[in-house]
């Protein structure tokens, strides 16, 4: 069964570019190591502090837990972030065509 969920927080300004760095070091990583059961996509709104992350999860258990720079990105979220992030679960009512590179 795919599970999906939606992570969506505010960064501070200071700690925004640095927040995306260490995003792009998870998408790296996952790419090089395909761990497979994972869709995942991440998003910087316009506002330019507004992150949202979108992961599908084949099974119980995500793969980016045994990720080292999953890890990183987490470890020093919350000094960076004005508004904490905010998990919630999800229901895919449907999608059209999307691939996110």
């Amino acid at each position: 069964m795919t599970k999906a969920t939606v992570v969506r927080y505010e960064a501070k300004p200071e700690g925004a570019d640095e927040n995306e760095r260490l995003v792009r070091a998870v998408f790296a990583e996952l790419a090089s190591s395909n761990p497979g059961k994972l869709q995942y996509a991440s998003f910087r709104l316009d506002d330019g502090v507004t992150f949202v992350h979108v992961a599908l999860v084949d099974g119980d258990e995500s793969p980016l837990n045994a990720s080292a720079a999953f890890s990183e990105f987490q470890a020093g979220l919350k000094e960076r972030c004005a508004v904490p992030p905010n998990p919630s679960g999800a229901t895919l009512i449907g999608s059209y065509g999307l691939e996110i590179d």
